[in-house]
């Protein structure tokens, strides 16, 4: 089956209806292999946001029930995960709408970020409530996160946003400036647009330093910290080394926002497409059949050599809309110069063979993704047990359909206007 558009439409069709299984009362839950919430675990913030953004998307597409979801979400995240007493969103809470347990109270710039990504998606939707909840999620980012003098955005906080964690991280910087660019195109307010251009500049600045590798991991003053999470070489959100998956990540970012600036008639920064270019064909070298096997190794040492062998959904469903987005801005789109003609088609047959790779061995049915594979492409469950999170797939099957900017949800609304 090829990589086009009724294929991608029936895919995404059979995603949503499967996340849909995910609703709790308090939130969306953490769904296993089958299907059914796993009511051992607790209501997580990040899931509830993604689930939000997602189903915001499916509403503005024609989905009824989804538009009910995405309600759902606006409120989960406005009465039962926001702390009224000191402000900000819990991590995790319990089931029970009638009596909400807080089950993680630390404050996270990781998951506020996608606080913001699903209010700027349900306000553009028309979901109730989503304005107010962008406004209040857009002034705890002033208050709490945002370190001017860095250009970044800090990593967590207790409860009462007294004691702030040394550590700094990249992939919280990364998702903050993916919701940063989503804020601009729901207030059109042009600081989001500044911060995400400038954490962007400095992220290509490093990688451009380490031989176009992100680093990860970073202490209070901005100084690499190598050896972070020796011992956890596997830890879903912080894991030791280089994650190619997160190359992809940036490269894509990188070029949405070079489309936001010509979108508003300015001239895109050189750098915006060559360095992503470069983070992507690092990736591509580091992680594509880095042991012999198809599919992306999940992480690598900085000698490029595989740490975590295991294939994750997310990282390959990231290649694809990378090879997408950089193959249309070579094209010469979107404020973009034309580039090398020859690398746009390759990019295109990168993603239709990855597509392959994804029915062959992710997709388990339509709509039903295995997260994590072993090193021999067979389910695993070492850092992703169960089938939790729509928010990677649904953006790659939505990515070749739409514009390098606006973001996602403006994006499928003015095409809908």
């Amino acid at each position: 089956m090829t990589f086009d558009s009724d294929t991608r439409a029936a895919q995404f069709d059979a995603l949503i209806d499967f996340a849909k299984g995910s609703q709790v009362p308090t939130g969306f839950g953490y769904l296993d292999a089958n299907g059914t919430v796993d009511s051992s675990r607790p209501v997580e913030l990040w899931i509830t946001c993604r689930m939000t953004h997602v189903f915001s998307l499916a509403s503005m597409m024609g989905d009824l029930e989804a538009n009910v979801l995405a309600t759902h979400g606006v409120k989960a995240l406005a009465t039962y995960f926001y702390d009224q007493q000191y402000s900000g969103w819990f991590s995790a809470i319990g089931h029970d709408a009638d009596n909400v347990q807080i089950v993680d109270d630390t404050k996270m710039a990781y998951a506020h970020a996608f606080v913001v990504l699903a209010a700027s998606s349900a306000k553009i939707a028309g979901i109730e409530g989503a304005s107010d909840l962008l406004d209040l999620a857009l002034s705890v980012q002033d208050e709490f996160w945002w370190e001017g003098d860095q250009a970044k955005v800090r990593e967590s906080y207790d409860r009462e946003f007294v004691e702030c964690e040394k550590y700094r991280g990249v992939n919280a910087n990364m998702h903050t400036v993916e919701s940063y660019l989503a804020a601009y195109d729901a207030t059109d307010e042009r600081q989001w647009l500044n911060r995400a251009v400038a954490i962007l500049n400095w992220v290509i600045e490093e990688a451009s330093k380490n031989k176009w590798r992100v680093p990860e991991h970073f202490d209070e003053n901005w100084k690499v910290l190598p050896d972070y999470n020796r011992d956890r070489p596997k830890d879903p959100f912080r894991p030791f080394g280089f994650t190619p998956g997160h190359g992809f990540e940036w490269a894509r970012l990188a070029v949405h926002a070079g489309a936001q600036l010509a979108r508003s008639a300015e001239k895109v920064p050189h750098w915006m497409l060559e360095g992503a270019l470069e983070l992507f064909d690092r990736a591509v070298a580091d992680g594509w059949n880095a042991d012999g096997a198809p599919g992306f190794v999940y992480t690598i040492d900085q000698n490029g050599t595989p740490v975590a062998r295991e294939r994750m959904h997310w990282v390959v469903c990231e290649a694809i809309g990378a090879a997408v987005t950089l193959a249309h801005a070579l094209e010469g789109n979107e404020g973009f110069a034309a580039g090398d003609a020859k690398k746009a088609e390759d990019l295109k047959a990168r993603a239709e063979a990855w597509w392959e790779y994804c029915e062959r061995y992710l997709i388990e049915q339509p709509g039903r993704w295995w997260h994590e594979l072993d090193e021999n492409n067979q389910p695993s469950t070492v850092t992703w047990p169960g089938k939790p999170d729509a928010y990677h797939v649904a953006q790659m099957l939505l990515l070749p359909e739409l514009p390098l900017a606006p973001t996602f949800a403006r994006a499928i609304k003015e095409a809908i206007a």
